[in-house]
């Protein structure tokens, strides 16, 4: 994004520019950026809003970044196609290209210090919006995360009860059904002995439930009054008993639980990634609006008054923004590109006013769209 200082007039200059950039550049989109008559102020505000603008733009750009970021996120784990970001019904280059000043929100005979506060304070309300609304959604996500652990872990520390069916647990005045996990390769041993752990074992009453990569849940039924003694043997031969009751009620619990969360999960997804899209458009929209304050002002005390400039958008290759630049600077006045490329120390010093590191002799900054 640029701006060059008009010698004679603005529609003159667009025509030798874009002559230039046909000849020169044929590859790199130009496009006039247009910028309304804005109140100028003091030169003591300038000076002090120039202070100012690049650093609300990081914030600004920031958190237009942040926003898309988690789009890009939220697409990727919902499975749905990536959309063209789009603000105002257009494709976000084509708003830029075609940038108009929304006076009704922006009115332009307001201080510009009032349009930047402006700005920054409703960018900071959608940032603080989104941490709320990403933070609700991370703590749904942190919830199920956890349940599917317990549900996807060892069998050593998930959650068996999904495992257990009703007919497979023995309760009676006498008799009590026992859940024990076998390492995997100790099974053999454990069928050949658990009859013999404790008196009053159940003969044949062992039953493989499931079997992962390192252990096997299996069942064993025995007297309720030998219980402590076989879990005490048990444990000595290397087999850990699960302590588990099994209740209905709290089955369908769980059941239920998950799936509210599986519901609220994709609700709070659905929610924010709408939320986002829209809230991406209102940022960019805030962004560009901010660019033109900061074009404006950036020219102003770089070339004087009364406003005399030409802003425009480009988007030079790599390859190609050398030569770009070298038509812009042949399009300023000739003794002062000699000064900005001579004086390297006060050229140096000047770039705040440019906005990027390397100074030219006419306004220049970069935005990153993507």
């Amino acid at each position: 994004m640029v701006s060059l200082p008009v010698q004679g007039s603005a529609s003159s200059l667009w025509n030798r520019l874009q002559e230039q950039i046909s000849k020169h550049s044929f590859d790199t989109p130009l496009y006039r950026f247009n910028i309304p008559n804005l109140r100028v102020g003091t030169l003591d505000s300038l000076l002090s809003l120039s202070d100012d603008l690049l650093k609300s733009n990081t914030f600004v750009e920031g958190v237009s970044q942040k926003i898309r970021r988690q789009i890009e996120e939220l697409e990727k784990v919902s499975g749905v196609e990536s959309n063209v970001l789009t603000v105002d019904g257009v494709p976000v280059d084509s708003y830029l290209t075609r940038f108009v000043w929304d006076e009704a929100k922006y009115p332009t005979m307001s201080p510009l210090r009032d349009i930047v506060d402006s700005i920054h304070s409703q960018v900071a309300k959608i940032e603080d919006d989104l941490k709320i609304r990403v933070a609700e959604y991370n703590n749904v996500r942190s919830q199920l995360n956890a349940i599917n652990r317990k549900q996807s872990g060892s069998l050593a520390v998930r959650d068996i009860s999904n495992l257990v069916k009703p007919e497979d647990i023995i309760t009676s005045e006498h008799l009590a059904t026992l859940l024990v996990i076998i390492p995997k390769y100790s099974q053999k041993e454990w069928l050949s002995s658990y009859e013999t752990l404790t008196s009053y074992v159940v003969p044949r009453s062992s039953k493989k439930l499931y079997e992962d990569n390192e252990y096997a849940l299996y069942t064993v039924t025995l007297f309720n009054r030998v219980a402590d003694n076989f879990k005490t043997s048990a444990r000595e031969k290397g087999f850990q008993i699960r302590e588990f009751e099994y209740s209905p009620e709290a089955q369908e619990s769980r059941k239920q639980e998950l799936e509210k969360l599986v519901q609220d999960q994709e609700s709070f997804r659905s929610s924010l990634l709408q939320w986002s899209y829209a809230s991406y458009a209102e940022v960019f929209i805030s962004w560009m609006h901010f660019c033109a304050v900061r074009v404006f002002a950036e020219s102003i005390l770089r070339y004087g008054l009364p406003p005399s400039f030409l802003a425009s958008v480009l988007a030079p290759s790599v390859k190609s923004e050398k030569k770009v630049r070298s038509i812009l600077e042949g399009l300023c006045d000739s003794a002062n590109s000699t000064y900005w490329k001579t004086e390297d120390e006060v050229g140096g010093g000047m770039a705040g006013l440019g906005g990027d590191s390397d100074a030219h002799p006419y306004v220049s900054f970069t935005i990153n769209l993507a």
